[in-house]
């Protein structure tokens, strides 16, 4: 059994669970045929260096952590599809039609979505991302191969698909490229440690992990100085230019979270929170006026650490405390 066996499963169940009420774009009838054992496996990624590139046959419902070239062959209609892709944090995502036979006249259709979109929900949301929201599709029918390679805006892509005559398909290869300041990641992991650098640009950036952890901020570099303090109603540092907020909730949107607390001053030493979400968020809020940086360190939280306490201040939402 591979050793992260557990992780894949974890989040494969998040996938399933969340897919499943996604009425308006997924309806899914294959998770009987999911391989697991494909999901965030960096033995894998390690075992395959300086092989042959890796190559296989692409699921109705499906999920990639690694480069390679990937097939879909309707064996009856199918038409309720989508692929994930996610790379490293310091990654792009880049997605090139090798080849593609569908019938867009017979409503077949092929989409790349830049970012992950689950019951409704974007990532990074549209108050993060660089493009509107309508930008952020890519239609072959509509395009053709005049676009005939994609790259996503951060670690994470997708694509909808639709194919309704068996023998019908598509071969995508998928290629991951550097990037120098990521911007908006969702973590492969539950446990870890990440930089996230703003470098004099005015926009927002987050970092998503699909997991209760625990937060432990070591480093914040901001251009002024102001309190830490958990959110309140009429309190917090919204009218601050640069800031570091810590979200939590269920859905993938970081506009749709929870505020949980507010960093708004330059610090070294550790500011700890635990976070009992589904989902956490550490939020960089930039003017674009100076650089900002933040390093952070996560781990998942354990079952015995997730019991509701007396004190939580939101006992109805997640367990949250500073």
């Amino acid at each position: 059994m591979p050793p992260n066996f557990k992780l894949q499963c974890h989040f494969i169940l998040i996938l399933l669970l969340a897919l499943r009420g996604e009425s308006r774009y997924l309806e899914l009838q294959e998770t009987a045929e999911y391989d697991p054992f494909l999901l965030f496996s960096t033995n894998l990624k390690r075992d395959l260096a300086g092989e042959q590139p890796y190559s296989r046959a692409l699921r109705c419902l499906d999920m990639l952590s690694l480069p390679g070239q990937f097939t879909f062959t309707a064996d009856r209609p199918q038409l309720h599809c989508a692929a994930f892709f996610i790379g490293e944090p310091e990654e792009f995502i880049s997605i090139h039609y090798d080849l593609v036979s569908i019938d867009c006249a017979g409503g077949d259709f092929l989409k790349v979505f830049d970012g992950w979109i689950l019951k409704g929900e974007k990532f990074p949301s549209s108050q993060d991302h660089p493009l509107p929201t309508t930008e952020r599709y890519i239609d072959f029918c509509e395009s053709g191969l005049s676009r005939r390679s994609i790259r996503s805006s951060q670690n994470v892509a997708m694509i909808f698909f639709r194919v309704h005559e068996p023998g019908n398909g598509f071969t995508l290869t998928i290629k991951t490229d550097p990037n120098l300041f990521p911007c908006n990641v969702i973590s492969q992991t539950p446990n870890g440690k990440f930089t996230l650098v703003v470098p004099h640009q005015h926009r927002n950036c987050s970092f998503s992990i699909i997991y209760p952890v625990v937060i432990k901020i070591s480093d914040l570099t901001l251009g002024h100085l102001h309190g830490v303090q958990l959110k309140k109603p009429l309190a917090g540092c919204g009218e601050i230019g640069d800031f570091v907020e810590l979200l939590g909730g269920t859905g993938l949107d970081p506009s749709k979270m929870m505020p949980l607390a507010d960093l708004c001053y330059p610090f070294h030493g550790a500011a700890q929170v635990k976070i009992g979400c589904d989902n956490t968020v550490v939020r960089m809020v930039s003017s674009g006026k100076q650089v900002n940086r933040v390093t952070f360190e996560y781990r998942q939280l354990e079952p015995y650490e997730l019991e509701t306490q007396n004190e939580n201040s939101i006992p109805e939402f997640c367990l949250s405390s500073l």
